[in-house]
């Protein structure tokens, strides 16, 4: 799954690898080391004219239906093997976004605790998460849009840590998954496979990303300087 993730890029950086206007507005925003459920994330979509956007969402998808926002909480993640068959999920038929990072953790089971690991791409260049977003009124009339990080089953550098791992999309592939016009979910089943291990690694942190308090740059440096870097 993914639980928790960074985003340590730029504005200008976001601009050139997703192709999104509005990127101004953004400029002031901190570095986030440790992006925690039902917080503010950016989300990279479509308007209907095929222009890229990028805005904040809340991470913990809302279905229309739910009475309250607690029920995001719960809906985080969504699993990529039946997100087409969950009536929670629907929004993926045509409300599907780009959810950008530069990493994310998962923790290994220790007797007595958990070890947490940092993921992220050799080259450095944005995890870009697939995600589905979908827009809940409050009964008050507040307007809250929320969103979902899709799992897949875990590569080879994360099957002994964890059995999943979030969809992460190449470049070639952003067209074909912001496409409002793509509706059959045959044409986006081959994204959801698992990405190559060998363009990613893994490191050992402190315990510090345990608590959502924490967001500093302490939070992704390995554990021991050397070594750990697989």
């Amino acid at each position: 799954m993914c639980g928790r993730f960074t985003a340590l890029f730029s504005p200008a950086e976001l601009a050139e690898v997703y192709g999104v206007d509005g990127v101004e507005a953004l400029a002031l925003r901190p570095s986030r080391y440790n992006v925690c459920p039902t917080q503010e994330v950016l989300a990279v979509r479509e308007d209907s004219s095929g222009r890229r956007l990028v805005s904040p969402l809340r991470w913990g998808l809302v279905p229309h239906w739910a009475k309250d926002l607690s029920l995001g909480a719960k809906m985080i993640n969504a699993r990529s093997e039946t997100v087409h068959e969950k009536p929670a999920f629907r929004a993926i038929k045509t409300r599907r976004c780009i959810i950008p990072g530069s990493g994310w953790y998962e923790w290994a089971a220790a007797p007595g605790r958990k070890i947490p690991y940092y993921f992220t791409r050799r080259d450095q260049a944005p995890c870009s998460f697939a995600g589905l977003w979908e827009s809940w009124k409050s009964p008050e009339g507040e307007v809250v849009e929320t969103c979902s990080i899709l799992t897949t089953g875990a590569n080879e550098i994360l099957a002994s840590i964890h059995d999943r791992m979030p969809v992460l999309l190449a470049p070639g592939d952003f067209g074909l998954w912001l496409d409002q016009g793509i509706t059959n979910p045959a044409n986006l089943q081959h994204l959801y496979r698992p990405f190559p291990a060998d363009q990613l690694q893994k490191w050992e942190v402190s315990p510090l990303v345990n608590s959502t308090r924490n967001n500093t740059p302490e939070c992704i440096e390995p554990v021991r300087k050397q070594g750990t870097l697989l």
